[in-house]
């Protein structure tokens, strides 16, 4: 785990290096397949409108970090784990300063369009879509599989269910022309790095009582973080 976040964010910063820069290949690699989908966005207004739902209900970034809040209500109530809740939370509000942070750094522009199928706010890189997504699904997955894993009989489909959000959060922002494709890309590798740091300093700080100062865990979640960590 300490290596993919590491990768991860290496490959995030060489990412932003070269788009920062203007690197011309990277840039008309945006500018080719961001052409090639706004044709296909116009030329199909029921396929776009379907692609405007997901992205602004389905995928909106609001909606995963809802599904992550209702998480930690449910750590809150079911398990009395506040500490495994607050580390949910911290991660979403990690990934969006960072996101917001270099948006701001950055300043980069979106696609512009005479005839567009979409409009967004706030600067390109990274997309808040493709990270939210890969924030909110990551940590979902990671609780299901650290508390609930065993006594979840769905466990692949949520699997399934998460690939696809992560992949379609960021591919229905492309579609609708109000990103590039390193934005995505970007997003993704945020996403997946503070996913990947949230479960290493769990592992280090808060599943283990004796490095907290806190009550180690007894009972069925003791042998359960044993056997995770």
């Amino acid at each position: 785990m300490r290596s993919s976040a590491m990768v991860s964010g290496a490959l995030l910063v060489v990412l932003l290096v070269l788009v920062g820069v203007g690197w011309s290949p990277l840039l008309s690699l945006d500018r080719s397949v961001a052409e090639s989908l706004h044709r296909t966005a116009v030329a199909e207004p029921g396929l776009t409108r379907f692609n405007r739902v997901l992205s602004d209900w389905v995928w909106d970034p609001w909606t995963m970090r809802a599904l992550v809040v209702l998480a930690a209500l449910l750590l809150l109530w079911r398990r009395r784990e506040p500490w495994l809740a607050l580390w949910l939370v911290g991660a979403l509000l990690v990934a969006a300063g960072v996101q917001q942070a270099l948006k701001a750094a950055l300043g980069r522009e979106r696609p512009g369009w005479p005839d567009p199928v979409d409009s967004a706010q706030f600067a390109a890189f990274p997309s808040g879509h493709a990270t939210t997504a890969m924030v909110g699904c990551g940590l979902l997955l990671w609780v299901l599989a650290l508390r609930w894993r065993d006594t979840w009989r769905g466990w692949s489909v949520l699997a399934v269910a998460a690939l696809v959000s992560v992949a379609g959060a960021g591919w229905t922002r492309l579609y609708l022309g109000v990103h590039w494709l390193t934005d995505v890309v970007a997003g993704w590798l945020l996403g997946w790095c503070v996913v990947a740091v949230a479960i290493i300093t769990y592992r280090r700080y808060g599943g283990d009582g004796s490095k907290t100062g806190r009550p180690a865990s007894s009972g069925p979640n003791r042998s359960r973080m044993g056997e995770t960590t």
